[in-house]
Formats: C-alpha cells, structure tokens, sequence
C-alpha cells in the first residue's frame, strides 16, 4: 500500500483510548496517512504522517462548519449537495451533523475505520462517496448492548452486512457478528498490540504481605465488581490479609454499600480514573490484576499487567481464554463466581517466588508473540489493503 494510503481513526474524540493511540502512531510510522476527526478534548501529539481536523469549543465549531461548507462550496458542489441530502433525510440536528459529516467528505480519507459500533449507522454513508467502511468490534457494543437493547440488536442486522470491513479483537467475535448476517470472509481477528518496550518486565522479590490486589475498569456491572467484593468478603473471613484497589470506581454506591457492609473499608479503596502512566504503576506494584468482568473482548488491562509482570486473575468471559491459560501464564475463573476468585487469589498468597516468577515470565512470552505491536499493525495492514482491492 502506498504512503499516500489516507485512514481515517474514528472515535469522535481526539486523543482516545490509549489502544487506539498505539495503533495511529504504529500506522503512520509505517507511513499511512492518518487524519483524525472530531472533537479536540487534550493537546495533540505531534506525529509525521497525522492529519488533525478537529474543533474545541463552541466558537470553534463554527469555525469549523462555516471552513467546510465553503470549501465544499467551492471545490466540492456536487458532492456537497448528496451529502446535504444526506443529513436532511436524518431526524437529527443538521448543524451538528454538517459539523461532524463535511471535513470528512472535504478530506475524503481511503477508509473511514469506526472504533464504535454502535457509529454505524451514522457513518454508512461514507460510502456513497466511495470511501470504505471498517468497523471494529470491540467489547460491551457487541457482547451486550445487542442482548439488552432489542435497537441495537435491529441497527446491527440491518446495517451490518453492508460494512466493507470488521476487525475483531479475539476470536469471540466471530460468531456474535456472524449472528447479524456478516459474512465470515469480511472479518479478521487483528489482536491489540502492546509496545513492549513501553511495558518493562518487572522481575518481583518477594510477594506482598498483605497480598496487593488491583481492578482497573468503569462503573459498569459489566465489570462484575461486586463479585470481586464478594471474594475479598470470603478472603476476610479466611484471614487471608490482602489489600484491595479498583480504579474507576470511587463513587458507586452498590460498591460502597457493600464495602460498608463487610466491614472492610480499611482494606478495599476505590479510586477514580487515573492516568496511563499512574495505572501502569499501580499494576506493576501490585502482586495481583484481577478482572472480574462478565463480558469482555480482550481486556487490555490483563495483556498490560502480563507484559509488566503481574500475575493476573480473570474469568473466563469474551476472548480471555485465548490469552490466559490456568495456572501457565495466569489465573482463569468462572464468571460470577466468587468463591473461585477468592481461591485463586488464595493460592496465589501461598506460592513460592518461583513459582510466582515462572507464571509471570510465561505471561510475558504470551504477550512478546501474541500480541506485540509490529503484528498489530502488519495485520491491520493488510486488513485495510484487502478492503481497498475489493477482495472481501
């Protein structure tokens, strides 16, 4: 694919995700045009071959739109008028859309890749421009939305087999993407990918007494957290001494009557959302990750903490069986089941520094040939030169 190959990574928000970050920047370091569009909420990195159209406050929105609308006047007329057609056959703000919809048919990017799935019926009509549509399958927008919200279920059937594109992030995906009438040959598994050397091995001296336990996630039952509550309960009453951090989570009330309940305030603390950086070294000072998560893609939390030497406990939800192998590379539980997460982290207090490092360095392995960043981005490579050559 030629350098002038321009990709549009669509959110809404610039930055995003630390997952999506990582793969702009290995994308445009290969020499892909990247243009990122939507709403400005930090300071841009500054990234040979990154394209910014995005705007910030309100007086920049109009700026924006009035920028595109005369653009599009003058260089663009014809495919401006289908694209205002467009938005009028929408029972949505006009404004708003023109804001969001111009810069990207002005720039007119090779692929509009969609992080969110639940985008894709505001975003099919790149194609009528001749743009190709990829979307990503990622997480609760998959696994749950379409089970609970009988729309989205409905949005996903009818305009899911019109995308040129999906990549999957585990396994797992394929059948539930299947179910909405996607043919098989139009998704490809293209696994997150960590800079390993971002993510130093931390060989441990010692495991912690009291045992150092942390959660990383969003307020969100998805992330099952009241079952991991449950467990500490059962770890309290087995004296087992440990200390408990979820981070994401500070001002649940179900967690914090629950905390209050058991009486373990002085060993469960919830924090709110911290930065990349201070995440990282929680985990890596912790003697435990544990995902307690009912449904899951991959989780990226659980491929950082192996990267970093962190045993991980997880159960077994999504695509984390294809990352986590019981007692080789890390823990693995069944989902809502309490008592299996509190004797798994039990176990762990118990074993041997050896032991504790042999998990640990397996996990490591794992990640190096699973799930490092140069495979990320030659697959995505490719999954973006197959939709481009009509091979799908």
């Amino acid at each position: 694919m030629g350098k002038a190959t321009k990709i549009a990574i669509y959110t809404g928000l610039v930055p995003s995700a630390t997952f999506i970050e990582r793969l702009i920047k290995g994308l445009a370091n290969k020499g892909l045009h990247i243009y990122l569009f939507g709403v400005q909420k930090g300071k841009p990195t500054s990234l040979e071959n990154v394209f910014y159209f995005t705007y910030t406050k309100k007086f920049s929105k109009l700026i924006h739109l009035i920028k595109y609308s005369l653009l599009l006047s003058l260089f663009k007329m014809k495919e401006k008028r289908k694209l205002d057609n467009i938005i009028a056959s929408k029972n949505k703000n006009s404004r708003q859309l023109k804001i969001k919809y111009d810069p990207v048919l002005y720039h007119r990017p090779d692929i509009f890749h969609l992080q969110w799935a639940k985008g894709i019926k505001d975003w099919l009509w790149v194609q009528e421009f001749g743009i190709k549509l990829i979307v990503s399958l990622l997480g609760t927008h998959l696994t749950i939305s379409p089970i609970g919200d009988e729309y989205w279920k409905g949005t996903y059937s009818k305009y899911f087999a019109k995308v040129d594109g999906f990549q999957a992030v585990s396994k797992s995906m394929i059948p539930i993407t299947e179910r909405f009438g996607v043919q098989l040959k139009k998704i490809k598994v293209v696994k997150s990918g960590l800079d390993m050397n971002k993510l130093p091995f931390t060989k441990k001296i010692e495991i912690s007494k009291p045992l150092k336990i942390v959660s990383i996630g969003r307020s969100h039952w998805v992330k099952g957290f009241s079952y991991a509550l449950d467990a500490m309960n059962i770890l309290d009453k087995e004296n087992i001494d440990f200390s408990y951090t979820i981070v994401g989570v500070d001002k649940n009330e179900e967690l914090l009557y629950k905390r209050l309940q058991f009486g373990l305030e002085n060993k469960i603390t919830f924090k709110a959302t911290l930065p990349f950086t201070e995440v990282l070294t929680l985990i890596r000072n912790a003697d435990v990750l544990l995902l307690s998560s009912v449904e899951e893609g991959i989780a990226n939390v659980v491929l950082e903490a192996m990267a970093l030497g962190t045993i991980v406990v997880t159960t077994d939800c999504g695509g984390m069986s294809e990352v986590v192998t019981d007692t080789e590379n890390g823990f693995i539980v069944p989902k809502r089941n309490s008592e299996a997460i509190a004797s798994a982290l039990k176990n762990i207090s118990k074993l041997s520094i050896e032991s504790y490092k042999n998990i640990t360095k397996a996990a490591r392995t794992t990640i190096e040939s699973q799930h490092n960043h140069e495979n990320m981005i030659v697959e995505m490579k490719d999954l973006y030169h197959t939709v481009l050559k009509d091979q799908l």
